[in-house]
């Protein structure tokens, strides 16, 4: 079977991506490195940084041999505009523009809506919607300039299924979808905007999810729950030139899931 990354490659491009230290963030790590990608990694707080150094080894380990490729490690919580400036400032100095920016910092929980905490709403749409914002415009005027770039927002299926506890997290990456799509339009045609929305994949967020609901979860055309790696391909082909007529584009590694 043909691999997207004998086609696919990232040489000489230098790729951000938030919330990297773990799961679908490590796997699109691995690959745009090995894709030949200078990658930086995001990680959110001291607790991540052990997991965001296993990212960065994997990461080296998976860079072509003839590659001087560099992959470095940074924390800051992208709901925090000073912190996102300050990791775009920091990455810019090592590496210059950032050419490809992946938003796949995110946080999960449940809880009912009549039990939902304000304050729970804010911590999840402050990380996922606020976030994906903050990054989105400190990248794009650099990226304009330039006259290119790619910007990868990772959502999920459930901003379109929906389900139940899950209110403020389906919020949140529905409001990544309507964002995307809108800054896909502004940032037309020098700047490609796109979207991933994965179905259920084996990651830490998954974990948090209860049985009864995840079974529910599972009951699509796939039958099991994705890895990282099944959904890393796809952000390797918008980040390519492979994607250049893909604009305000969602695309669905979910297993089936979006035809529930």
């Amino acid at each position: 079977m043909s691999r997207c990354d004998t086609v696919c490659r990232l040489d000489g491009q230098n790729a951000l991506i938030t919330g990297a230290s773990k799961g679908i963030g490590r796997a699109i790590a691995v690959s745009f490195a090995e894709a030949g990608a200078n990658v930086v990694i995001n990680y959110p707080n001291d607790q991540q940084k052990e997991n965001a150094q296993r990212t960065a080894s994997r990461a080296k380990q998976s860079s072509p041999e003839d590659s001087d490729g560099t992959i470095r490690i940074i924390k800051a919580d992208v709901s925090k505009e000073r912190d996102v400036e300050q990791m775009f400032d920091t990455a810019e100095n090592e590496l210059g523009s950032i050419t490809t920016l992946v938003n796949n910092a995110g946080v999960f929980s449940t809880a009912p809506i009549t039990e939902l905490s304000i304050d729970e709403w804010e911590r999840v749409l402050n990380t996922n919607l606020r976030g994906t914002f903050l990054t989105i415009r400190r990248a794009l005027e650099p990226m304009l300039e330039e006259g290119s770039g790619s910007i990868i927002n990772v959502a999920s299926e459930l901003a379109y299924i929906g389900d139940v506890d899950v209110s403020h997290y389906a919020a949140s990456k529905g409001g990544i979808v309507s964002l995307t799509r809108a800054v896909a339009r502004e940032a037309a045609p020098d700047v490609r905007v796109n979207a991933i929305a994965p179905g259920p994949v084996e990651t830490d967020l998954l974990e948090q999810t209860p049985d009864e609901q995840l079974a529910d979860q599972l009951e699509i055309p796939a039958r099991r729950a994705g890895q990282p790696q099944e959904i890393a391909p796809t952000a390797l082909f918008l980040a390519s030139d492979d994607a250049s007529y893909y604009f305000g584009q969602v695309l669905s590694p979910s297993g089936g899931a979006v035809m529930r």
